[in-house]
């Protein structure tokens, strides 16, 4: 799959971003995460996500556990 080397899925984004993969999928599906849907799979380009990641604060009173 050398295709999509450059590319997260929403477990690997979890854990790049220390939520979880819910939350992940759910800023996808707000467009507050530019992301692909292919098929039952939300792709989010690697760059992208690094950028995301540099900016990206949970809201208030959240909670964020760490994933393993």
């Amino acid at each position: 799959m050398a295709a999509l080397d450059d590319y997260y899925n929403a477990i690997e984004a979890s854990r790049r971003l220390k939520i979880h993969p819910e939350t992940v999928k759910r800023l996808c599906r707000q467009g507050d995460l530019p992301a692909v849907k292919l098929h039952n799979t939300w792709l989010i380009k690697r760059d992208i996500l690094d950028n995301f990641a540099a900016t990206y604060v949970p809201k208030r009173g959240a909670r964020r556990r760490l994933l393993k």
